[in-house]
């Protein structure tokens, strides 16, 4: 078994674990603030998947405790451990999503962030089923293409689209419709809007593209870094690279909860 996975899995992200701890991007308080509403009690969450943690940390504020879990041992070594912002609450598992180490009716919300598309649905749902209470909701959120201005927008299109297209794994295209022809697993859907909001320099936005899966496989294909490649362009459409410009991420939150 490879020592920075606990299986076999489709793993597109433990090499660049690192860039992920460094540039991925924070949600928004009000993508927690809604999810404590709408959850049966405020014990016991999973978040599914977690890899370094941007979310688990996050609900920490909101439930007594959080399980992380993801089958990248890299991913969870990321994790921040301790710090003045790190909080409390937080045990962290390395296992599959589909074969959870947890006793039934364990939590009031489980959540995946951004990776529900890489999993077994058939055997993580019947996961869910067990794990999940009564009336306790799965939560499973992605975020879309990034948004900055036309100029920069363009040149980003560009890299996604046409350069870095036929590299994406296939199941990116459900992140693409906003999780719209995923399947929920207690038959039942709700799905909310939110943003996502950074502001940065040009070399934080350089770092948050190279972590993009198919960056690395077009590089590992080619030979060629096409973050490099579109880099003159993108600094004409910026400007200053050290001027921080407004960041915008379109996130679609779906919901379902078990009867």
């Amino acid at each position: 078994m490879p020592a920075n996975a606990v299986a076999e899995f489709p793993d597109y992200f433990s090499e660049q674990s690192a860039g992920y701890a460094r540039f991925r991007p924070v949600y928004p308080d009000s993508l927690f603030d809604y999810l404590q509403t709408i959850a049966p009690g405020r014990r016991h969450v999973w978040d599914c998947g977690c890899g370094n943690g941007q979310a688990s940390q996050a609900l920490t504020s909101y439930f007594d405790q959080v399980l992380a879990t993801d089958a990248s041992t890299r991913q969870l070594a990321r994790a921040p451990a301790r710090g003045p912002d790190i909080r409390p609450g937080v045990a962290r598992l390395a296992c599959l999503a589909e074969a959870a180490p947890f006793a039934e009716d364990s939590f009031d919300l489980v959540t995946v962030a951004q990776a529900l598309h890489w999993f077994r649905l058939d055997s993580f749902y019947r996961e869910l089923e067990r794990v999940i209470r009564p009336e306790g909701v799965f939560a499973a959120w992605c975020y879309g293409l990034i948004e900055i201005s036309p100029a920069v927008d363009a040149v980003i299109r560009y890299l996604y689209r046409d350069l870095l297209g036929e590299y994406w794994p296939p199941e990116r295209r459900h992140v693409d419709t906003a999780y719209q022809e995923l399947p929920m697993p207690f038959g039942n859907r709700e799905a909310r809007s939110f943003t996502l909001k950074q502001r940065w320099t040009l070399t934080e936005l350089l770092g948050y593209l190279e972590t993009w899966s198919a960056a690395r496989q077009y590089e590992a294909a080619v030979g060629d870094n096409s973050v490099v490649r579109v880099g003159k362009a993108l600094q004409q459409a910026w400007g200053n690279p050290q001027t921080r410009r407004a960041i915008h991420w379109p996130i679609t939150l779906v919901v379902s909860r078990r009867p």
